[in-house]
């Protein structure tokens, strides 16, 4: 093991140990009395349980001795990376009987796209909507009747609350499914090129949808490497997903393969046979240590400075940004994908995938090798599946070198030496900066603020000609206690624009950005946010603000006996609380938790 990253990973045991240890009494004591649950059940009870069950299925599962499967899907048809989970049940349902035991869909949770909501009303559901699958995941496994579970998920928050609701069941084995991203469509180049001539006013809408509809086209997860793909590359690189399993395109004999081999052992993991595997147990610190470093590795998605620290609280392990800072330091950035590149995962699939980024982590002592895994040691995850003649999985090494070198390299020539993340500190509180899609020159920016208190307003000013100058965007009264902390997208072509201009940009804010954005430096998550008595809350138009990756700072450059004695803004934020639901989460905002403890509501 590389001894910093051992290092860090004991300082997380140590901190973890009281809560963690807690945690793993209550799972065991679940295991416990969970073993053939059906048992304990009284009859009335297991009659609900499988009345509307097929003839073969009721009679095993009346029996109470095999292992009955619950599969917790998010499908939805409009979801795109969700929309070919509507045939996996049956694929599910057919693999267990063939392995002896039964699977029954326990029930689904709520999947929304935040392509379609970006900048709109309904993306301040997007985090909450994360503890809601957590809460409905919790609801689908509460009748007791399961042995071990698959999860199909795959989008933002959708893997995040699938594994917070998994952990509360954290006695439960569990096996997630993914479905694959779609083929490739245009070039992210081209299409964020005509992102900006909209943004400019040089191209219509109709040009604009044209592009995006060549982007986003078919069945299966967006192509660029945002938060659905990283998501894709913890599970697999924590152990839940099996080998070689993320970006295995959908509708394919490989992918169907890849589920019933998934279901298949899922029921392995049982208590009931040998190799009893429960998630409480897999997702330990080592399996955290090892996600952290997956996402530098990739230069992963912003979103998983909170969702990790969310999941691992749900684990009873406690990570924190100065985790994530301290790995970043020794993780080398091996991928370029957009929009830290060109290449698309599908791209990077190709030349190596997952199962050549393990292998270079692992040979590079960057991994922790001895951790549980739905699939035995964490080297087999330097494999990849291919289709049998008989139709079913084989396993192949994956290439020594990789076959694109422009999108993914070994450890020994990295991109970058240190990861794609940067945790900032500072008189205007602690953020995030992704700095693996900057150019060298935008890792520093030193400009006058221009206060916004929406994205809107920022837009109009944008459109009216007024930011024709270096400045350091504050979008403030975004996070969680304020509107459920959005992310901002939409800033990032206007951003852009300016930036192309020649001028020197900046976003500070206490909302979130997609994993998608890229090239304009932006120190987000800011915690303490606005409306909870943070810094942000006492920045003036034209104060000197300094964003500064490198060293990690935050600064607001004014007098500091000043900046104390400064009053805090405050805003009207009665708007944020009605319409598209919002008045339904009102005790989440109420409730949230700041975004370096996960932003969560538990």
């Amino acid at each position: 093991m590389h001894e910093r990253v051992a290092e860090i990973t004991d300082r997380i045991v140590r901190r973890s140990l009281d809560e963690r240890t807690r945690y793993l009494d209550r799972i065991d004591a679940a295991a416990e009395s969970a073993k053939l649950p059906r048992e304990k059940l009284g009859c009335a009870n297991q009659a609900h349980a499988f009345a509307a069950s097929p003839p073969g299925d009721k009679l095993k599962l009346s029996s109470g001795h095999t292992p009955n499967l619950g599969i917790v899907t998010a499908y939805n048809d409009m979801l795109s990376a969700h929309q070919p989970y509507e045939g996996f049940p049956e694929l599910i349902r057919k693999a267990a009987r063939a392995a002896g035991g039964t699977a029954q869909v326990a029930g689904g949770v709520p999947a929304m796209c935040d392509g379609v909501t970006q900048g709109e009303t309904g993306m301040e559901l997007s985090l909450f909507s994360r503890d809601v699958i957590a809460l409905a995941t919790a609801v689908a496994l509460s009748h007791q009747t399961y042995d071990a579970a698959v999860y199909l998920g795959i989008c933002d928050k959708i893997v995040p609350g699938l594994v917070i609701g998994a952990l509360a069941f954290g006695h439960l084995p569990a096996v997630f499914i993914p479905s694959g991203p779609m083929v490739s469509g245009i070039g992210n180049s081209e299409k964020a090129k005509t992102r900006q001539l909209f943004a400019e006013g040089k191209v219509g809408r109709d040009v604009l949808l044209t592009s995006e509809m060549a982007s986003y086209h078919g069945p299966g997860t967006c192509t660029f490497y945002g938060t659905a793909n990283t998501n894709q590359m913890l599970m697999e690189i924590m152990g839940l997903q099996l080998p070689g399993s993320s970006f295995v395109n959908p509708n394919t004999p490989l992918r169907d393969a890849l589920t019933t081999e998934a279901a298949r052992r899922a029921l392995a993991l049982t208590a009931s046979g040998n190799s009893y595997t429960p998630i409480g147990r897999l997702l330990d610190e080592r399996a955290f240590a090892n996600g952290v470093v997956g996402l530098h590795a990739t230069g992963g998605s912003t979103n998983h400075t909170i969702h990790l620290v969310a999941m691992a609280r749900a684990a009873g392990i406690t990570l924190t940004w100065d985790d994530f800072a301290a790995l970043a330091e020794v993780t080398p950035l091996l991928c370029r994908i957009y929009p830290n590149g060109q290449a698309d995962v599908n791209h990077f699939h190709a030349a190596g995938g997952m199962g050549f980024l393990i292998r270079e982590l692992l040979a590079g002592g960057l991994l922790h090798p001895d951790v549980s895994t739905v699939w035995g040691p964490l080297s087999a995850y330097a494999h990849e599946p291919m289709l049998a003649p008989d139709g079913g999985l084989a396993w192949r090494d994956t290439p020594a070198e990789s076959l694109a070198p422009e999108v993914l390299r070994g450890r020994d020539t990295p991109f970058a030496t240190t990861g794609g993340l940067h945790m900032l500190d500072g008189n205007l509180g602690r953020a995030v900066i992704k700095t693996s899609a900057l150019t060298e020159d935008r890792h520093v920016v030193e400009a006058p603020a221009i206060v916004f208190e929406s994205q809107e307003a920022l837009q109009s000013a944008f459109k009216r000609g007024d930011l024709e100058r270096d400045f350091v965007a504050v979008v403030r009264f975004q996070g969680p206690k304020a509107n459920g902390m959005p992310e901002l997208h939409k800033l990032m072509p206007p951003l852009g624009v300016l930036q192309d201009r020649g001028f020197r940009v900046a976003l500070v804010t206490d909302g979130r950005l997609s994993g998608a954005s890229g090239k304009v430096p932006a120190a987000i998550h800011v915690t303490p946010e606005a409306v909870d008595g943070g810094g942000i809350a006492k920045v003036r138009d034209g104060d000197v603000i300094r964003v500064d990756a490198p060293n990690g700072n935050l600064t607001v450059l004014v007098d500091a006996a000043e900046w104390d004695a400064r009053a805090r803004a405050t805003a009207d934020l009665s708007a944020n609380s009605h319409g598209v639901g919002r008045e339904l989460f009102a005790a989440f905002r109420a409730n949230a938790g700041p975004a370096d403890k996960g932003a969560a509501i538990f």
